[in-house]
């Protein structure tokens, strides 16, 4: 028999309105910058010079491209990995396990991107195939959405996320009903989240510094520095792949077109946003303010990777002599909350990591533009309103200590200022 069911959280993102609004809004606005970014004035607030007729979108040659690339990540994913690590239980008390091999997949990926260069393969000319590879994933994510959907119809109770069968369709396609799809031995989320969109992020970050190359005869050090931040952090997410299993995304939010769309589309084509406005639009970068750039990109790494290393230590071994030591405040659930070292600073430490190396990203685009300003800003809103979610699910799920910790630590991201 099914677990009972509690009462349904309240609706999120402006409830069956706002997901209807934010469906056609998030690829419109990822179309948007794909086109002005490509455009002389690049303005990000006028609109793009023409719109690209269905000729231009649609490709069979791109789309099967794009299949071919999921189906590459999803072969890597399926390799033999070195650890596999279990997730948090379910309502019918089973743990799911999780392949770790992300960063293995990034590797291979390199390997195989590496030798199809040498031999001929022509990633210079993807740049060329923006607007198409994101039709195609625009049109995957709502395809493989509703399939989704469809498929939690028969789900079990047990198996449905917390906030994604309202009952209300629209709303439930948008967030997702089911928490773990699965695909035999593929995690449909699990395997979108950080391969499939990450590391597509960085290979088109790649063909935009080959085609700056070809065209001008050498990298400049803008591009190469937007390069070599954001393979960083790709790189960093992966090497840690593990610690997304106590994220959000996995634990609460069900797999719906707000995730898969998020995943497979708008990261890698808007994520790469500052690459592409240098590519049409070089800026000088001289090496004073480029080591000032880089120091900033070290501080919100540092804060970024300090922070979130010392949540995964304290929540796999307390007592481990790195976080021994911390300050906590004891909760009802039988969990401690940190109070000391960087949560102890802020209640969101690596959310102001991560705008600051937002920032270091956006400035080697020069500051003559919004555009390539967008990145920093949409975070902004996106951590804001992460954060307010992360407060209520934890007021509810902590109670009288949460009131506790947040009269310890008054700040939620930017210290004496928010």
């Amino acid at each position: 028999m099914a677990p009972p069911q509690g009462p349904r959280p309240p609706l999120e993102f402006g409830g069956p309105l706002g997901a209807a609004a934010l469906t056609l809004l998030l690829p419109a606005t990822m179309f948007h910058l794909l086109l002005v970014a490509r455009s002389g004035p690049a303005r990000l607030l006028g609109p793009p010079p023409s719109l690209p007729g269905l000729e231009v979108l649609w490709s069979p040659r791109v789309l099967l491209l794009w299949l071919t690339w999921l189906g590459l990540q999803a072969g890597l994913y399926l390799l033999p990995a070195s650890k596999m690590a279990e997730g948090q239980e379910l309502k019918d008390k089973s743990r799911l396990r999780y392949p770790i091999n992300g960063f293995q997949a990034l590797v291979l990926t390199a390997l195989l991107v590496g030798l199809g260069v040498a031999a001929g393969l022509p990633l210079v000319t993807l740049p060329e195939m923006l607007l198409p590879l994101a039709f195609a994933a625009t049109l995957t994510a709502f395809i493989f959405s509703l399939l989704l959907y469809v498929k939690s119809l028969v789900a079990p109770a047990w198996a449905l996320a917390p906030g994604g069968n309202s009952g209300n369709p629209i709303y439930d396609f948008f967030l997702g009903r089911e928490l773990n799809p699965q695909a035999g031995f593929l995690d449909i989320k699990y395997f979108c989240e950080l391969r499939p969109g990450l590391i597509g992020w960085v290979l088109i970050n790649l063909s935009l510094l080959m085609q700056e190359v070809e065209l001008r005869g050498s990298p400049s050090l803008a591009m190469c520095l937007v390069n070599g931040f954001q393979l960083l952090y790709v790189g960093d997410a992966l090497w840690h792949e593990e610690a997304i299993l106590t994220t959000m995304d996995i634990t609460h939010d069900g797999f719906g077109f707000m995730l898969a769309f998020g995943d497979l589309a708008w990261v890698p084509f808007t994520y790469s946003l500052q690459a592409q406005f240098l590519l049409h639009h070089p800026q000088p970068l001289g090496l004073p303010m480029a080591s000032i750039i880089c120091f900033i990109n070290v501080i919100g790494y540092y804060i970024f990777r300090g922070a979130n290393s010392q949540k995964n230590t304290f929540r796999k071994n307390p007592s481990d002599p790195r976080v021994a030591d911390l300050e906590t405040i004891s909760t009802a659930t039988g969990r401690r909350l940190l109070v000391s070292g960087w949560w102890g600073m802020v209640r969101h430490p690596n959310y102001l990591g991560d705008l600051i190396m937002a920032l270091a990203w956006s400035l080697p685009c020069g500051v003559c533009h919004l555009l390539p300003y967008f990145y920093l800003f949409y975070f902004t809103v996106l951590l804001v309103h992460r954060e307010a979610r992360d407060e209520q699910q934890c007021l509810q799920k902590y109670g009288l200590a949460w009131h506790e910790y947040c009269q310890r630590v008054p700040y939620r991201i930017v210290p004496y200022i928010y």
